[in-house]
């Protein structure tokens, strides 16, 4: 490892990390109401003598772009200051419990974001301006929704390579799945609800088509490696009747190696069948979104430098395959190569149990600012 670098992780300040991270937490920011947020962190960065940057996604939302060193930036650190709606608005802040922090976003991906600006702040402060790596910030509004921030940046910029924060555990992760939004819609016949037999109720048939494709080997949790997941299922409510409408959107991760239009067809292909089994059946399907995975490899330099960086830190370092969707599929899609790189875990993200081990946000911390220094 490098002086500079010594000199950097020297200068990454423990309590103002905390700070930041639970004034993070405390801001609520659900996807579509990010100002408050981005105010917030517009004022540390620019409290600490930087020009920042508001780039306009749309009317009060805005990301917040930030460089450093005196060429064009090889490497941005990206964070989504975004998180999904509350579970309960009157609970959702940070807490302490013996160093693990729990509130809406502290995973995904506040965290994250935390241990990117306090990594620019040692940055700033350590090195003389001649010494500062060409590297860029990155903060982005609606991940969790349509990633219209990732998609307004990457219109004018294609930096070579960016690290996202999303909770990886710390694992580097320069292969990513895919991903696929599936909306299925079953439409039947009202009837009142004592004489179910005058109409055709279009839950059971979606209960039906849903059991026919959960149960086909393509989607078996024990016989395959694509990720299937039932996300949610409504139907019309109009009182004391039979339901005549009911949807459902299932979610697919799908492995690196596979493309999203082979799933497609492969669901297509199935559901084409189900009329077989279900009487009177009349389904819709739509693919709302898709996005196929990728796999840069591990070798390269940043994978080799993560290698030194984790030995220095005595901590293993594992390389996997991110099993989420993140901005990073846009990210490649646009040409740069993404490593999804990140403090908490999938496990808890998006639950009200989520959380976050403090000493993993600062050893991100000091990863973010080895991997700055180490563009080449």
């Amino acid at each position: 490892m490098t002086a500079l670098v010594e000199k950097v992780w020297k200068a990454i300040n423990r309590e103002r990390l905390r700070k930041t991270l639970f004034d993070l937490i405390d801001i609520y920011s659900p996807s579509g109401k990010e100002e408050d947020i981005q105010l917030y962190l517009e004022g540390v960065l620019r409290q600490a003598g930087f020009t920042v940057e508001r780039q306009e996604v749309e009317e009060d939302r805005y990301n917040l772009h930030v460089t450093m060193g005196s060429e064009p930036p090889r490497l941005y650190l990206v964070g989504h200051v975004d998180t999904v709606a509350a579970w309960d608005l009157e609970n959702f802040g940070p807490s302490d419990g013996n160093g693990i922090i729990h509130g809406l976003g502290s995973a995904d991906m506040k965290g994250g974001c935390a241990a990117m600006v306090e990594a620019w702040l040692a940055l700033s402060e350590a090195l003389h301006p001649s010494e500062l790596p060409p590297v860029g910030l990155l903060l982005v509004v609606g991940e969790e929704e349509s990633g219209d921030g990732s998609a307004t940046f990457l219109e004018s910029r294609r930096p070579p390579w960016a690290v996202i924060g999303e909770p990886t555990g710390l694992s580097a992760c320069f292969a990513h799945y895919g991903y696929l939004e599936a909306d299925i819609v079953t439409r039947g016949l009202s009837s009142h609800s004592s004489l179910p037999e005058l109409g055709h109720n279009a839950v059971e048939s979606m209960l039906r088509v849903l059991l026919h494709l959960g149960k086909d080997p393509y989607f078996g949790r024990e016989t395959s490696d694509i990720v299937y997941s039932i996300r949610e299922m409504i139907s019309s409510r109009g009182g004391f009747v039979v339901p005549d409408r009911c949807e459902a959107w299932i979610d697919l991760h799908i492995p690196p190696a596979k493309d999203s239009a082979s799933v497609k067809k492969t669901i297509l292909r199935i559901l084409s069948t189900a009329d077989r089994f279900i009487p009177d059946l009349d389904l819709k399907v739509n693919f709302d979104y898709e996005a196929d995975g990728y796999n840069i490899g591990i070798e390269n330099h940043f994978a080799a430098l993560l290698r030194a960086v984790y030995k220095k830190l005595g901590q293993p370092l594992r390389m996997d395959a991110f099993r989420s969707h993140s901005d990073g599929n846009l990210f490649f899609a646009a040409g740069t190569k993404p490593i999804i790189l990140g403090p908490g875990s999938l496990e808890t993200a998006h639950t009200p149990e989520e959380q976050v081990v403090f000493d993993e946000v600062l050893s991100a911390a000091r990863i973010y600012a080895a991997l700055c220094l180490g563009v080449s």
